[in-house]
C-alpha cells in the first residue's frame, strides 16, 4: 500500500553535521575526510572504512556505536539496523518522525558516502559462483537508496569523483549543501544502483542459462558526452557496461580528436569484421563507412591488404575507419595516411607507426589489446518505440558451418577459400547484402537494398567503378565468387551475379524456389554451396 504524501517542502540549505562513511573504493577517502572535518562534520564509519581514516589521525566512531550492535557473520550485518536506516530516512520536519527520532535515540546522518562491492569486476574475473554471490552488496544499496529517497535532507555520494565538488559546495554554503546539489546526487545514486542490480540480474540469467528472463535490465556508465549524436539536432552520450570485449569500449584512443557517435558505430562495426580473420593465418585490413564494409582484404602483410581492400571502392574509403586483425606497423600506417581517414582501429601499434600517425593529428588511433572472438555468445540490443529487442549475437562462423555443395560442379579449392571469405564479409553487410571476392579480397559490396536483385548490381556497378579508377580493362569481378547473406528467392539475383563474372556462390538456401535457383547455376557451369545459415543484418 501506498504511503500518501504529507506535502512537507523540502529545505533548501540543509547543514551537514554528521557524516556516515561506507566504502569499497577508497580512492581520494582519507583527503575527503579530512576535508569534512575541516567542515566541522563528525564522522561515523564502518569496518576497513573507519580503519583507513582512523589511520590518517582522524576521529572517527564506529558505526556499532550507533546500534549497539556489533558487526556480526563477516560484515554481512553492520549497517541494517534501525539507528542506520532510521537516521537516513527520517523527514526531519515531520513531528511524528521526529519524536520517533527522539524516543529511540536516533541520531541524524546528513551525508551518506557509499560505494559497493565490486561486482561487477569480480564477475568479469572468472571468479566462481560463491565468490560472485559474496560481492552482491546488500547493505550498501538499501543505505544508498534510503539517503538517495530521502534527499530533501541527505546528500548522498556514490563517486569518489563527487568529493571535490562536495567540499566545494560545503565551503560554498558555509557548511550547508542546498537542495538543487541533494537532487542530483540522488538521481545520480538511484541510477548507479540500477545498473548494479543490472548487472547482477545478468549475471544470474547468463550463469543459469535463462534467455528471456521475464525482466531485463541493462545499465551502463558515462563514458563521454558527445558533441551530437547521427546528426547535429541529436545529443548523444557513449555508455559502456564493464563488458571487456576487445572493441571501441575497451580501447585506449591514443591520439585524435574526441570519436563521435558516427564514429563509434562504425568503428564497432569494422573491429568486429576484422575479429573474423585469426592474425596467425593472415594479416586482414578492413575500410568501413557507415557501418557497412566498403574493402575488405586479406594478405601476407597489413600493407598489402590494406592496399587490396582499398582499391574495392576508393572513393567510398575516404573519410571511413579501417580496421585491421594484426599490430599496426610503419608500412602500413604509411599507406593508410595517404587516404583521409577518420579512424583507425589496431589490437596495437608500433612506435613508428604511432609517429606515422601522429602527423595527422585529427586521425584517432585506437588499439585494443587483444581481438573479438567471432565465436563468443553474448547479447545485442536494439531499441524501438516502447521496447527493447534483445537477441544472441550472430556468433556463427563460416568455418564451423557444414557446407553443402548442391550443383553439379563442385567449387574448386581456390574458389571455396574465396567463399568462406566472401560469407565472413556477407556477416557484416547491411542485408539485403551481396559480396563479391576474388583471392582473398573483396570486389564488389552491395548493402542494404530492398531487393537482393539491386545489392547485386550495385556491387557490380562499384567493380566496375574501381576498375576504372584502377585503369584496368575489366571489373575484378570476372571469375569472383559472390556471398550472399540470405537466400536467393527467385533465380534472378543469381543470374545478375553471373552476369557480373561469378563463378560460384555461396548462400543459405532455404528458399521455395531453391531447386529454380540451383538449375540456373547449373545451367550456367557455376558452383553453389549452401550453409545453412543466414546472416541477416538491418
Amino acid at each position: 500500500m501506498a504511503v500518501a504524501a504529507k506535502n512537507i517542502p523540502a529545505p533548501d540549505l540543509v547543514p551537514v553535521r554528521r557524516a556516515l562513511l561506507s566504502v569499497f573504493d577508497k580512492t581520494g577517502l582519507t583527503d575527503f575526510a579530512k576535508g569534512l572535518v575541516a567542515a566541522g562534520v563528525e564522522l561515523v564509519s564502518t569496518g576497513g572504512t573507519a580503519k583507513a581514516i582512523a589511520e590518517a589521525g582522524l576521529a572517527v566512531r564506529d558505526v556499532s556505536e550507533l546500534t549497539g550492535f556489533p558487526e556480526i557473520m563477516d560484515g554481512r550485518v553492520k549497517t541494517l539496523h534501525p539507528s542506520v536506516h532510521g537516521a537516513l530516512l527520517g523527514v526531519r520536519d515531520d513531528p511524528e518522525h521526529a519524536k520517533a527520532m527522539h524516543d529511540h535515540r536516533i541520531e541524524p546522518i546528513d551525508l551518506l558516502v557509499c560505494n559497493l562491492y565490486p561486482f561487477e569486476e569480480v564477475r568479469r574475473s572468472g571468479a566462481d559462483y560463491a565468490a560472485v554471490v559474496e560481492n552482491i552488496d546488500i547493505g550498501g544499496p538499501a543505505m544508498i537508496r534510503a539517503s538517495a529517497k530521502n534527499h530533501a535532507y541527505v546528500a548522498i555520494v556514490t563517486d569518489p569523483g563527487d568529493y571535490a565538488s562536495v567540499l566545494n559546495a560545503l565551503e560554498m554554503n558555509i557548511g550547508s549543501l542546498s537542495l538543487d546539489f541533494r537532487q542530483k546526487l540522488a538521481a545520480k545514486a538511484f541510477a548507479r544502483t540500477a545498473s548494479y542490480d543490472a548487472a547482477i540480474s545478468g549475471w544470474f540469467a547468463e550463469t543459469l542459462e535463462i534467455e528471456h528472463p521475464t525482466w531485463r535490465a541493462f545499465g551502463g556508465r558515462l563514458e563521454s558526452v558527445m558533441r551530437y549524436g547521427e546528426n547535429p539536432h541529436q545529443s548523444a552520450g557513449f555508455y559502456v557496461n564493464g563488458d571487456k570485449r576487445p572493441g571501441v569500449a575497451t580501447a585506449r584512443q591514443l591520439q585524435g580528436k574526441q570519436l563521435s557517435y558516427n564514429n563509434i558505430n562504425d568503428t564497432d562495426a569494422a573491429f568486429e569484421l576484422v575479429g573474423e580473420f585469426d592474425p596467425n593465418r593472415c594479416a586482414a585490413v578492413a575500410i568501413i563507412k557507415h557501418a557497412n564494409p566498403c574493402g575488405v582484404a586479406e594478405d601476407a602483410s597489413l600493407a598489402a591488404a590494406y592496399a587490396r581492400a582499398l582499391a574495392c571502392d576508393p572513393v567510398s574509403a575516404f573519410g571511413g575507419i579501417v580496421a585491421m586483425n594484426r599490430i599496426l606497423d610503419a608500412e602500413a600506417a604509411q599507406e593508410i595516411v595517404k587516404t583521409f581517414t577518420e579512424v583507425i582501429i589496431a589490437p596495437n601499434a608500433s612506435e613508428d607507426a604511432v609517429r606515422i600517425i601522429a602527423a595527422k593529428k585529427n586521425l584517432r588511433l585506437l588499439v585494443t589489446g587483444g581481438l573479438p572472438d567471432p565465436h563468443a555468445g553474448g547479447i545485442t540490443v536494439k531499441s524501438v518505440a516502447g521496447g527493447m529487442l534483445v537477441q544472441g549475437r550472430d556468433n556463427a562462423v563460416v568455418d564451423g558451418l557444414e557446407l553443402k555443395v548442391v550443383t553439379r560442379r563442385a567449387p574448386t579449392a581456390a574458389e571455396m577459400a574465396d567463399l568462406k571469405f566472401a560469407f565472413r564479409i556477407a556477416k557484416h553487410v547491411k542485408s539485403n547484402a551481396i559480396v563479391y571476392a576474388k583471392d582473398g579480397a573483396t570486389v564488389g559490396i552491395g548493402a542494404g537494398q530492398m531487393s537482393r536483385v539491386d545489392s547485386s548490381r550495385i556491387a557490380a556497378r562499384k567493380a566496375l567503378d574501381a576498375a576504372e579508377a584502377a585503369g584496368l580493362a575489366e571489373p575484378l569481378t570476372q571469375g569472383s565468387v559472390v556471398a550472399s547473406d540470405a537466400f536467393f528467392p527467385f533465380a534472378d539475383g543469381l543470374i545478375s551475379a553471373i552476369e557480373a563474372g561469378a563463378t560460384a556462390v555461396i548462400q543459405p538456401g532455404g528458399s521455395m524456389r531453391d531447386e529454380d535457383v540451383i538449375a540456373a547455376a547449373d545451367e550456367h557451369g557455376i558452383a553453389m554451396v549452401f550453409t545453412g545459415v543466414r546472416h541477416f543484418r538491418h
